[in-house]
């Protein structure tokens, strides 16, 4: 497996590849990630993984400083998931200017959720996503299905630029007690990790009253803000939404249950499709 952290380097290394295959990764990888480059082996030619903090996703006074950074031990995980490259940039090579230039995502879609209470959040992630597809000259990227509407974002940036890409998306995969895996989860304390298992249970327990022909949305929505704050979490959203575009449930179309909450100092994010 080869490192390199210059765009110069990475196109010389792809000057071969017909068809990379990409995951973009923040690093401090787990095994979710790791399941992604698994994923990402045989739908390409040359498997390579970006890691690079991407500070324009980040708002004001969330964790982009603390939010770790462990690229010795990210290699070595990537190396034994048979990745081939990995393109770890720094900021300054990323953006060697203010990057004035940016995506500008749907309103209708990147508004609304995790876009209500992140302003600007996907805009930092669709410009480090194009970026990075053309850095690397993707061919496939692969995500995973936790960040929901992200993985939906992406496809709609994709689509709309026509890109030659095939955007992916991988099941999330889940901890024993169901939490979805994530980077944040580190920073829970032992005590909140043993109750983090509830957003995903909350989350299953309105997919499963839809699955059974429940059509009281905003009750189902309702019961399980209640049932996360009566435990001691602060909820931003529980939404059953369309899967296709996240407007509002309708009976007779593919749904989604996504929801994110705080426990203590660390926001978790899940949803399960119905």
């Amino acid at each position: 497996m080869r490192i390199v952290h210059t765009v110069a380097d990475l196109r010389q290394a792809l000057a071969g590849a017909r068809h990379p295959a990409v995951v973009p990764t923040m690093g401090n990888l787990h095994a979710g990630h790791l399941a992604l480059v698994r994923a990402a082996k045989p739908l390409g030619d040359t498997t390579v993984a970006t890691i690079f903090v991407n500070r324009l996703q980040f708002g004001a006074g969330e964790d982009f400083e603390r939010y770790p950074r462990t690229l010795e031990r990210d290699c070595a995980q990537l190396e034994a998931a048979g990745c081939d490259l990995v393109f770890a940039p720094s900021e300054l090579e990323l953006y060697p200017q203010v990057q004035s230039f940016t995506v500008q995502p749907d309103p209708a879609l990147a508004d609304l959720l995790e876009g209500q209470f992140r302003p600007g959040f996907f805009t930092g992630v669709c410009t480090v996503v194009l970026k990075l597809l053309a850095c690397t000259q993707a061919r496939t990227a692969v995500f995973g299905k936790k960040d929901y509407q992200q993985l939906l974002v992406i496809r709609h940036m994709v689509r709309q630029f026509a890109l030659p890409v095939d955007v992916i998306g991988l099941d999330t995969q889940r901890e024993t007690d169901g939490l979805a895996m994530s980077s944040r989860n580190g920073y829970l304390s032992p005590a909140q990790r043993a109750q983090a298992g509830l957003l995903a249970r909350v989350l299953a327990a309105c997919a499963q009253a839809v699955r059974g022909g429940e059509t009281d949305f905003a009750k189902l929505e309702n019961q399980a803000l209640h049932s996360l704050r009566a435990a001691g979490w602060m909820p931003d959203y529980v939404a059953i939404r369309c899967q296709s575009d996240l407007r509002p449930a309708q009976a007779d179309v593919p749904l989604v249950v996504l929801g994110a909450a705080r426990l203590g100092s660390t926001r978790l994010i899940d949803n399960l499709e119905i």
